[in-house]
């Protein structure tokens, strides 16, 4: 077995392999994005056996900043391997370099539960995946209060929305630590197609965002963008209507399914999803270890 980094553009894709073929439900990042996504600090790891890539790692911050998140992925055909533990150890060893005293990481199966169980994680906080089919998908009928607007017809919003919208709301998200995210993070990776992301806007501020991030892989497929509305305007059908214009747009595009991830917690928007006509889909859990990770008996691995 080889562990290097990734490195180059091909070496991307080989990461992207892996990444889609073990979580085939949920968008993966183009080698562009995850170039934006480079950084000092973040690691890609590939896994090989016999010249073959069969797992992939990620060790980046979390996004409140705060400690290190851990990614160790192993196509399901090479389990038991050994190969999911030394990716793990080599992105902990790298993350007690860059400083950091705890982990955090996630799974959606039982077998990775334990794994990861095994390294000292423990659960800190779920998140319900809820899905929705694209039918017909009417556009609904514009407020006299606010107006409903793309990005791609007025970009310059996107970034009044960062200030008027997603730093007042971050705060209101249901977190252990609060989510930091910079000016520059959110033009680069909250949005990816202007045009398939809405705001509304009430004179000269915007109320409320909601939208799509589209999948290239699967473009049949977009998963549910960032929803939020300012609290003085909550209860006003601002986030329905904002849901709504972008189902629509889907419809128009030839998307025939919408996803989204909810936290445990955050009870407002998973009844106004169910409202709208989304069912329940799979469980993420969120674990959380101390750095360095304990060494479990190499016969579980």
């Amino acid at each position: 077995m080889k562990i290097r980094t990734a490195i180059t553009d091909a070496d991307y894709e080989d990461w992207r392999a892996v990444r889609i073929a073990t979580m085939p439900y949920e968008r993966c990042p183009t080698v562009a994005e995850m170039r934006g996504l480079d950084r000092p600090g973040r690691l890609l790891l590939l896994a090989e056996i016999d010249g073959e890539v069969v797992g992939s790692g990620l060790g980046d911050r979390t996004g409140d900043g705060e400690r290190a998140g851990l990614t160790a992925r192993v196509r399901p055909e090479f389990r038991r391997r050994g190969v999911g533990t030394e990716l793990l150890r080599a992105l902990a060893d790298h993350a007690v370099a860059q400083g950091y005293d705890s982990a955090r990481g996630s799974v959606d199966d039982e077998e990775s539960r334990l794994f990861a169980e095994r390294f000292g994680f423990v659960e800190t906080d779920r998140q319900v995946e809820q899905v929705r089919p694209i039918g017909d998908e009417p556009r609904p009928a514009q407020s006299t209060a606010y107006e409903v607007v793309s990005v791609a017809e007025r970009p310059e919003l996107w970034t009044a929305a960062y200030h008027q919208v997603a730093l007042p709301t971050f705060p209101d998200m249901d977190l252990p630590v609060p989510l930091k995210v910079s000016a520059a993070d959110w033009a680069t990776e909250w949005i990816n197609e202007p045009a398939a992301m809405f705001v509304a806007v009430a004179g000269d501020q915007v109320i409320g965002v909601a939208g799509l991030m589209l999948d290239s892989d699967r473009p049949e497929r977009a998963e549910v963008a960032y929803t939020a509305v300012r609290r003085e305007w909550r209860g006003k059908s601002v986030a329905a209507t904002l849901k709504r214009t972008s189902m629509a747009w889907a419809a128009e595009n030839g998307i025939t399914e919408i996803y989204t991830w909810t936290q445990r917690g955050n009870d407002a928007m998973r009844r106004l999803n169910e409202h709208l006509g989304f069912t329940y889909g799979i469980t993420s859990i969120t674990l959380r270890a101390p750095l360095p990770l304990i060494t479990p008996d190499r016969s579980t691995r």
